[in-house]
């Protein structure tokens, strides 16, 4: 059991490192193993014989679960409400830049901000949340995650242009936003 938890453990730190293709060509093909064939957890359990129960990897789906969410806690806000995914995407373009300016990165968040947040829900965001609903074990908590991801992704194509331009006038400007919300914010 010590080695299982470590190899658990193991397994949900590295899945962290969303940067490296080999650990999500990995982490896809257990995916594929664990929920291949799948479609809802009382399918898995309901109605089997003892044999049969006994022959599911439950480590195995556990594991890519964990996964899941130890992925979706670091990009949570962009499957929540707007306002919330608005208040940290400001959040961290502001981490960006003050790491840019301070020399600790080397990416200017003022280049592309628009076209590559669009590209992360497309690429990472909207493909996490369509495994947390397919998995199960969120009910419709799950359906309710890739619900927001979409209509984030789709209010940003509309107001993430002129949003972009005022993160970057006020970071340039050195200005600090109030609390207030500003009304390019608001949902339609």
């Amino acid at each position: 059991d010590r080695d299982r938890f470590r190899q658990l453990l193991i397994n949900v730190v590295i899945a962290t490192d969303i940067a490296d293709r080999e650990r999500k060509q990995k982490e896809q093909a257990r995916w594929q193993r664990a929920f291949e064939g799948f479609s809802h957890w009382s399918d898995e359990w309901d109605n089997k014989k003892e044999a049969a129960l006994s022959r599911v990897d439950v480590s195995l789906k556990a594991t890519v679960v964990l996964e899941q969410i130890v992925l979706a806690s670091d990009v949570a806000h962009t499957m929540q409400h707007w306002l919330t995914f608005m208040k940290w995407n400001e959040r961290l373009y502001r981490e960006l830049w003050a790491a840019y300016v301070s020399g600790r990165a080397t990416n200017d968040p003022t280049v592309g901000w628009y076209e590559g947040q669009i590209g992360f829900f497309d690429g990472y965001i909207i493909p996490l949340a369509t495994k947390l609903k397919e998995c199960g074990v969120f009910g419709s908590a799950g359906e309710e995650y890739l619900g927001n991801a979409l209509n984030n992704r789709e209010e940003w194509i509309v107001k993430g242009k002129e949003i972009s331009a005022r993160f970057e006038k006020t970071i340039r400007n050195n200005s600090e936003a109030g609390d207030s919300e500003p009304n390019y914010w608001t949902s339609h």
